[in-house]
């Protein structure tokens, strides 16, 4: 279970508990760092989930605000799941820092909902598909980096269809302009097309495709997006991680989850649902797309 999960949601979530109760105690980042011989740098990052965290550090921190004896022992216990190392820290030699908070997030969601523009998602991609993609992105990077990154794109993969935990549903969306876009030539893409169909068909699994007939859709600035929904807080101990909202760039990503930015994202997301074909009509529309790659 660590491995499958890793440490990125109980991180944030002891993060956000030390830092209400901090505020409601009344005490400011600085007087807290003063109090307990901390940098307030360190304090920052306690808070933001940015790493493990001590129990000894966390129990310090509880008796300087005044927290229950009991809820102390629930953030201890999150304190020791901060350890966990998840799957993907072994391929910390090709991934960067910002994408493995992705990659945590990912692994904890219960449900997953993903505007793709403009190339067939990580998650769905063929070998032979996301070597052509890690070389046009990186083509400085040695074919033995190249190797383990494509490795890595390929064990998370397995999330769509794992046993334990139970795999979280992928509701994606993704632009005809993906589908027509060749890459690594007809043939290759042929094969990425078919690959797509064949993963609609899971249970947990929704691929539909958004026409370029139907124009640009509501909130076409938003560009390519993921809304990540977590499962419930397991026996009320704590509060269910909020919604996340990730979008990224070639060499960072954001992460959003005030209320706001929440529903900002949630009403794009409906208008593309509301102009994309249905599942029928989108493996209808891959189908069309595979017949004419062959006879180019």
């Amino acid at each position: 279970m660590p491995e499958d999960i890793g440490s990125t949601v109980p991180r944030r979530q002891l993060g956000r508990l030390l830092r209400q109760f901090r505020t409601e105690a009344g005490v400011t980042l600085d007087a807290a760092a003063e109090a307990l011989e901390y940098s307030r740098q360190k304090i920052w990052r306690i808070e933001s989930g940015m790493g493990s965290v001590r129990v000894l550090d966390v129990r310090a921190m509880c008796e300087l605000y005044g927290v229950s004896p009991e809820m102390t022992e629930t953030m201890r216990e999150l304190a020791v799941e901060t350890r966990s190392k998840g799957w993907w820290h072994t391929y910390g030699d090709v991934v960067p820092s910002w994408f493995e908070l992705y990659v945590g997030l990912e692994s904890a969601a219960a449900h997953l909902r993903c505007h793709e523009e403009s190339l067939i998602p990580d998650l769905f991609q063929t070998r032979q598909y996301a070597q052509e993609v890690h070389r046009l992105d990186r083509p400085q990077a040695s074919e033995e980096q190249r190797a383990r990154a494509v490795e890595f794109r390929l064990h998370r993969q397995s999330l769509v269809n794992r046993r334990t935990p139970e795999a979280p549903r992928v509701c994606q969306i993704l632009s005809e302009a993906a589908l027509r876009r060749v890459v690594g030539g007809a043939a290759p893409m042929a094969a990425q097309l078919q690959r797509l169909i064949d993963v609609s068909a899971l249970p947990n699994v929704t691929i539909r495709v958004l026409p370029l007939a139907a124009g640009p859709p509501p909130g076409a600035a938003a560009g390519s997006f993921v809304i990540l929904d977590f499962p419930a807080a397991r026996g009320g101990r704590t509060a269910a991680e909020p919604s996340v909202v990730y979008s990224e760039s070639l060499t960072g990503a954001f992460y959003l989850d005030k209320p706001d930015d929440l529903a900002a994202y949630e009403q794009t997301w409906q208008g593309i649902d509301r102009l994309a074909l249905d599942e029928g009509e989108s493996v209808d529309l891959m189908k069309k797309i595979i017949g004419e790659l062959r006879h180019d």
